[in-house]
């Protein structure tokens, strides 16, 4: 019986890679020795990791993968599990100043991978600078790993007694399409790295009773009017957030992150910014209720079980056809709250956290250091119409902006070598046995 933990290696496709990424810009060249060193040294502490994909009769599961971690020299993008990277499942990068850490969503998300980010940052430090930093808060090597990091997150829950939900937001299917507004023919996107001052953001949230993730959508949604403002559809927002810390652990890898959504319809445009944070704040905290992810789970559940009984090979094309199609909202805005390193600081420049835009055609990933808000303006278009009225709309509150870089999309594809060829056998084989009948 599938668990719904367990990582969904299917969900990750050519079309679809579904990838993420966590990069990191110091004060110094990047040693790609060392690093590549660093990289080994954790691979005892955060075995799940350090894997491949395997058939194993209808499931594609993750194995441990003995070949090393993969350290490239470049930032031009590859494809997970290829020969390239030794079939790794996470790749390392460089150059310059920076590296990243590219990994498949499908095993972990952001609150499951920023403590590997964090030892990776560790351990590089320290050996780089022959200090010997505080471990405290850093999962290293020879420290213990716990059920609750790697087994059931929730292993007292009875999903056969989840209470109702307190409150269940109806979703706005008519909502506010970028896509619609502002996609080309080359469908090529660009990603914008930007710093804000940490300090303005605070005051304003503070005086709004509103956090950072609320403040974003909220200058999104504000963009949207000033790009558009003959348009009378709801913007309709994403804000990610994390189920596992909902319900009391802080320490899973596995992926169980959602987004909830805040609605910003037309005859609110012209309510003040500190109104409309309280507004979208009061959305946010109806729907983050420890009843809301217990649902989430038993959800995630039942899916599992109904896929179980799916082809292979299903699976991966009913996951790139639900993401050919549907957009899950105007845009959306993920922040992991991790606002320091402790005595890592010093030695960083800049932290960013990489995406895809995918099923929102617009994303910001937001990280915090030194004082500094770092955010990457994802887009899966080449226009910078929408980007120069979220500019406008952080300056009109008063937020200056710098911006730091523009390039393409730089996460890598997914290219299942070995493994491809055989899931479109099987696909075949399912074809002609259901035309047969």
């Amino acid at each position: 019986m599938a668990k719904y933990y367990e990582p969904m290696l299917f969900a990750g496709t050519s079309r679809h890679p579904n990838n993420m990424g966590m990069m990191a810009v110091l004060q110094e060249p990047v040693d790609g020795e060392l690093l590549g060193e660093v990289a080994e040294t954790l691979r005892e502490r955060f075995p799940y990791f350090y894997v491949r994909a395997e058939l194993s009769g209808n499931e594609l599961i993750a194995v441990p993968n003995p070949l090393p971690i993969t350290v490239r020299n470049t930032w031009e993008p590859t494809f997970l599990h290829s020969k390239e990277v030794n079939y790794h499942m996470t790749t390392f990068k460089y150059e310059g100043n920076a590296f990243a850490i590219e990994m498949s969503h499908v095993i972990s998300d952001g609150s499951g991978a920023i403590p590997y980010f964090k030892s990776v940052l560790y351990l590089y430090l320290s050996r780089k600078t022959g200090i010997e930093f505080d471990p405290a808060g850093f999962r290293l090597p020879g420290d213990p790993i716990s059920e609750n990091e790697t087994g059931d997150p929730f292993p007292s829950l009875n999903l056969d007694a989840v209470p109702e939900t307190f409150y269940k937001k109806k979703v706005t299917s008519d909502f506010y399409d970028i896509h619609a507004k502002l996609a080309d023919k080359l469908k090529k996107g660009k990603n914008i790295f930007l710093k804000i001052p940490e300090e303005k953001v605070m005051e304003i949230c503070q005086d709004s009773d509103g956090s950072p993730n609320v403040l974003l959508s909220v200058l999104l949604a504000k963009a949207v009017r000033r790009m558009d403002p003959e348009s009378d559809k709801t913007v309709l927002i994403g804000v990610s957030i994390n189920h596992k810390a909902v319900l009391g652990n802080y320490d899973s890898y596995h992926l169980l992150s959602d987004v909830v959504y805040l609605d910003f319809p037309k005859n609110r445009e012209n309510e003040s910014l500190e109104k409309m944070c309280t507004i979208a704040r009061g959305q946010l905290m109806l729907q983050v209720q420890p009843e809301n992810s217990m649902n989430y789970v038993k959800t995630m559940q039942s899916g599992a079980d109904m896929l179980d009984i799916l082809p292979l090979p299903l699976r991966s094309v009913m996951t790139d056809l639900a993401l050919d199609f549907v957009s899950r909202g105007t845009a959306c805005v993920s922040y992991p709250n991790l606002r320091s390193l402790g005595p890592l600081d010093p030695y960083i420049r800049e932290i960013f956290y990489l995406s895809e835009p995918d099923a929102f055609d617009v994303q910001i990933e937001a990280a915090c250091i030194n004082g500094s808000f770092c955010l990457v303006f994802a887009q899966s278009f080449l226009s910078e119409v929408f980007f120069e009225a979220f500019c406008q709309e952080l300056e009109a509150a008063g937020i200056p902006v710098e911006i730091i870089r523009k390039d393409s999309c730089p996460l890598s594809g997914v290219r299942f070598d070995g493994i491809e060829e055989e899931k479109q056998k099987k696909l075949k084989e399912f074809f002609k046995k259901v035309f047969q009948h």
